[in-house]
């Protein structure tokens, strides 16, 4: 085995364990969204959705 690829193997599992802990604290105090906020969301991407499907009608 490449010595790099170790390296690499262990510099990832490091990242993973530094960062879950930071990630796990930010969902747990993160503002909760409420249904504007998600029709905010929802609505572009049908839109964009949408025009996909249009784009494949046209070819």
């Amino acid at each position: 085995m490449d010595w790099m690829k170790i390296v690499a193997a262990l510099a990832l599992i490091m990242f993973i364990i530094y960062l879950f802990p930071r990630a796990r604290h930010m969902m747990e105090n993160s503002p909760k969204g409420s249904s504007s906020d998600w029709m905010g969301f929802v609505v572009p991407i049908l839109m964009i959705l949408l025009f996909i499907m249009f784009l494949i009608q046209l070819v």
